[in-house]
């Protein structure tokens, strides 16, 4: 009897054991302490693509080349005087500057344009002057023809046909994908080039999409 109710007891422990284990969170890659297929919400790490696209952003950035709308502000590190904040550029693609008069911006990008005034100050103002030069507002793009609203629009970085389409209202009903054109911002011959979708637009760009009769 005695070794009967030893086997009962046994038995017991390991079902007991068994059904322990069962009930146990289980640990996973997930997260520590997760269960198992939860997932990590926020702590996801951006994919490639984000990364490309803000690399993409900042190329364009430094390639833009400022002219006549385009808006900018000055800043020489210590020297409050010679700050200028939300400057537009005149007609002819200049802005007044403390110190080195009326300089030419037009077709600067903002590191050329940072040495200029630089090199203007160094020596017979400032020994060693540090200038940032920002971008506060771009000049516009324009687009017309088979869009909802048509007009001007503010310029965004990384701007595309299919962005700026969709800022004007999206299509009409009878628009055509297949006759996209652009004229380019400083084109004196005012030629249309044939675009699609994904085709960058630039700041001064006139952006036309024409009508399907099908």
């Amino acid at each position: 009897m005695a070794s009967l109710g030893r086997s009962i007891l046994l038995i017991c422990s390991c079902l007991f054991g068994a059904v322990a284990c069962a009930q146990a969170p289980v640990v996973s890659d997930a997260g520590v302490g997760a269960p198992a297929g939860a997932s990590t919400g926020g702590w996801a790490a951006a994919g490639p693509g984000a990364d490309a696209a803000a690399a993409a952003e900042t190329e364009s950035r430094s390639r833009y080349r400022l002219s006549t709308g385009d808006v900018i502000s000055i800043t020489v590190y210590g020297e409050d005087d010679l700050k200028r904040e939300k400057v537009r550029l005149t007609d002819a693609g200049t802005v007044s500057y403390p110190v080195l008069g009326e300089l030419q911006v037009r077709g600067k990008t903002v590191s050329e344009l940072e040495k200029i005034i630089t090199d203007g100050l160094r020596g017979t103002y400032l020994v060693n002057p540090r200038v940032a030069v920002t971008i506060d507002e771009y000049r516009p793009y324009f687009i017309s023809g088979q869009v909802t609203n048509n007009g001007s629009f503010p310029y965004q970085p990384g701007l595309t046909v299919r962005k700026a389409v969709s800022i004007a209202g999206g299509f009409k009903e009878r628009a055509s994908q297949s006759k996209i054109t652009i004229v380019r911002d400083g084109d004196t011959t005012n030629t249309p080039i044939k675009a699609d979708l994904n085709t960058p637009v630039q700041p001064g760009d006139a952006v036309t999409v024409g009508e399907s009769f099908f």
